[in-house]
């Protein structure tokens, strides 16, 4: 049986204001060791419909940093290395304070690379689900791009599909078209944004491929440095950006039971919340079923579950 440690819901380390997203607490950091560099440590916190839900998910961070560490390994390294922000998870590499109390840290924090993050999430799509489904039955494309009549509820693309959408700093990220992308930041660099999100996606789909899941979409964020490096930055292709199918479930004709909270949507869809007003808490056996889902991710993808989590 799964156990799982207390939930660490939210940070307030000495480290400055921190920046807080809907999972993430982020504190900008000169590390001795690395110099001007930035601590991501992702919370438990779960979000869905823009709301942060007043219930958390244990252990969920760490799968989250786990997954994304694993593919950053996995993509800085072969014969096209993908540059990325991450410098470590060890926390006891990080040069932190001597007052800060590490435990509730282990697991779920990233020393990362200062970086100005390009202010669009680059999603690639492969298999046609969630808001790109609901397009694709009323007008025949997916974010604006026209797609063969016919296609199945979570059936396979012809290829896969590059559908960029504007990042809010609050609420719903909303899909673009290539040419506002293209508008916003130049021709060129929106060329190249959407080839390596192409490329990462398709590296990241044959690894999944091969451990028996379908990565049916993901959104990646990319950042310059200040020699105008460009990296990949944030979360990469974990149950929070992506959506995961077994394999043996895909291409059926319904869109298939994810490795993400999706599950808490459906929950929450059925509840008779309004989407309006602070949402319920989560029952008991909603939290154990996602928290187990994630951890199914993290097992099949990387091999295993977070270190010290069972």
């Amino acid at each position: 049986m799964s156990t799982a440690a207390a939930a660490v819901v939210t940070t307030d380390l000495p480290l400055g204001q921190p920046m807080r997203g809907k999972v993430r607490d982020c504190y900008r950091f000169a590390s001795p060791a690395f110099g001007d560099a930035m601590l991501i440590v992702s919370t438990d916190r779960i979000s869905a419909f823009d709301w942060i839900l007043p219930t958390p998910i244990p252990d969920k961070g760490k799968v989250l940093t786990a997954i994304s560490a694993f593919w950053f390994d996995l993509l800085g390294r072969g014969s096209n290395p993908v540059a990325h922000h991450l410098l470590t998870t060890d926390v006891d590499a990080m040069g932190l304070p001597a007052t800060i109390d590490r435990t509730p840290l282990r697991g779920r924090t990233m020393l990362v690379r200062r970086a100005e993050v390009i202010p669009f999430e680059c999603v690639v799509r492969g298999w046609l689900a969630g808001s790109g489904l609901t397009e694709y039955r009323r007008a025949g494309t997916v974010c604006g791009v026209s797609l063969p009549a016919g296609l199945a509820p979570g059936g396979r693309l012809p290829e896969p599909i590059f559908t960029p959408a504007t990042k809010a700093a609050s609420g719903h990220d909303e899909n673009v078209s290539f040419g506002v992308m293209e508008a916003a930041i130049g021709a060129d660099l929106a060329v190249t944004l959407r080839d390596k999100s192409l490329a990462v996606y398709a590296r990241g789909a044959e690894h999944a491929a091969a451990q028996g899941i379908v990565l049916a979409d993901t959104k990646f964020e990319w950042g310059r440095l200040a020699d105008g490096t460009l990296i990949l930055v944030d979360e990469v292709m974990t149950p929070d950006s992506s959506r995961f199918w077994p394999a043996a479930d895909a291409g059926t004709g319904r869109v298939p039971d994810s490795f993400d909270k999706q599950f808490v949507r459906d929950w929450l869809e059925s509840s008779g919340w309004d989407k309006a007003s602070p949402p319920p808490r989560l029952p008991a056996d909603v939290v154990a079923k996602t928290r187990e889902k994630y951890l199914d991710a993290c097992r099949l993808l990387t091999g295993a579950a977070p270190a010290g989590v069972s």
